[in-house]
């Protein structure tokens, strides 16, 4: 599995884990932080730590919502969060932005863009869901493309 990793990211998952069968080169993408290559256009994942979540969720509300309406039109994607929504919930994070708001806010965006928030509690677990989730997408993708294959050569 090749992961693309957009050159604009600015701390990078290497997804070098013995059990991440996966190799990273650089790319420009149009949404999100990771995708796969050739499927740039169907897949991505948009990594954030605790305090760039929250300052999305504040300051930088509408240039994140823009980013998830275009996620949305892809087949899949996912915002995966290095920190806990315990984390999140308390107010663990140098910011003004009322926790319950903080909250709110993501199970807003969750509902009104239909895509799931992942909220890793660590950088190595966030490593790891960015992976499985991109993982996940291709394996379904092989399984689509190999009934449709089947189904023409039945034809």
């Amino acid at each position: 599995m090749k992961i693309i990793i957009d050159t604009r990211e600015q701390c990078p998952f290497s997804f070098r884990h013995e059990k991440m069968d996966a190799t990273t080169a650089p790319g420009t993408l149009a949404v999100g932080d990771y995708s796969l290559a050739g499927l740039e256009d169907k897949v991505a994942v948009e990594r954030k730590s605790l305090p760039d979540l929250v300052m999305c969720l504040g300051r930088e509300r509408e240039r994140f919502e823009r980013e998830l309406a275009r996620g949305a039109a892809l087949d899949a994607f996912a915002v995966v969060c290095e920190g806990s929504w315990l984390e999140l919930s308390r107010g663990e994070y140098r910011s003004r932005l009322n926790p319950h708001a903080a909250c709110q806010s993501v199970l807003a965006f969750a509902g009104r863009y239909r895509l799931p928030f992942f909220f890793a509690g660590s950088r190595g677990a966030a490593e790891y869901m960015t992976w499985g989730f991109l993982r996940q997408y291709l394996e379904g993708a092989r399984k689509r493309w190999k009934a449709i294959a089947e189904a023409q050569g039945a034809a």
